[in-house]
């Protein structure tokens, strides 16, 4: 017998559909034009001088060795001070700032002032790794913790997310597009002439779905939902790239087999309770330096190359 579904139920799974679709096309949009894209874009330039690196706590590397900000926790060697390094910028400008969303591009965050104002006129390189905050990240990962005890072998983090009849965390990456986008418009208003680059965020949990409990503390299901969930995240911060003159760096290919699920000396994102000095679920040093590679060598390809 086929089990009825009410009038509002359908208009839920029909959003939640329509949310997918728009993701998964975005995917596939990124993956046809890119190639194009570089090479009517691409400049085989030298490295730029005037760096300016914006974004939240995946940027500023919290407890990483030498903490140079204690109210952003802002290390020296996390990735965006290993590219100045490597590319011997002449002017480098880090307010990236643990804790920021997209609002804080605008507004002061306790000693760190509102992040665009450091991007000038002059500024002709400017990174911005942002979003996660806006969707979550930390409540996410304390919501999903706390609910695993629930059922361990179930998906109980998916099904509090999904309660309403659609998925809230996919809702919330695609209310986050526009707010992402507004950034990298007022970047391009401040530098005309600045390459922008958005970087996405590494690997988190395996890639494979399997899981690591109680090393980290999600119920087993919720672990091919909670990476899709950032895989989601980082295709919206790809097609936002696209659409607005910025380039894209992957973070999340070049980290997959060192997420927090691996052995402390194979692993770059730290988990719940860290081994390495870095904040819980965050990049330690090895992590910071592999997203400052990613972003190193899509900045040898010149402009244009997503």
């Amino acid at each position: 017998m086929m089990q009825r579904t009410r009038p509002g139920e359908a208009i839920s799974k029909r959003r939640t559909a329509m949310a997918l679709a728009v993701l998964s096309s975005c995917a596939l949009t990124v993956g046809a034009t890119g190639t194009a894209s570089a090479t009517a874009g691409e400049h085989h330039g030298t490295p730029r001088s005037n760096y300016v690196a914006l974004g939240d706590s995946y940027t500023s590397g919290p407890l990483i060795p030498t903490q140079v900000d204690a109210n952003c926790a802002r290390s020296d060697h996390n990735y965006p001070s290993i590219t100045a390094n490597q590319r011997k910028v002449t002017s480098f400008t880090d307010v990236s700032c643990g804790g920021a969303t997209t609002a804080e591009m605008w507004q002061a965050q306790g000693t760190n002032g509102p992040q665009l104002d450091a991007v000038k006129r002059d500024t002709d390189l400017v990174t911005v790794q942002i979003g996660g905050n806006d969707v979550g990240f930390g409540s996410i990962i304390s919501t999903c913790a706390g609910l695993s005890a629930q059922d361990l072998s179930g998906n109980p983090c998916q099904r509090y997310y999904g309660a309403a009849g659609y998925d809230q965390l996919t809702l919330k990456i695609l209310q986050t597009a526009p707010k992402v986008a507004r950034v990298l418009r007022a970047v391009h208003a401040k530098a005309p002439h600045a390459r922008v680059v958005v970087v996405g965020y590494p690997d988190l949990l395996p890639d494979d779905g399997t899981g690591c409990y109680p090393t980290v503390p999600f119920a087993a299901k919720d672990f091919p939902y909670l990476r899709d969930t950032e895989k989601h995240l980082n295709v919206m911060l790809r097609a936002v790239a696209l659409l607005n003159r910025a380039d894209y760096v992957d973070t999340y290919g070049p980290t997959v087999g060192h997420d927090m699920c691996k052995a402390p000396a194979d692993r770059w994102i730290e988990p719940l309770r860290p081994t390495s000095p870095a904040a819980p679920a965050h990049p330690n040093a090895k992590g910071e330096e592999a997203m400052a590679q990613a972003l190193v060598k899509t900045l040898g390809r010149g402009a244009g190359h997503r």
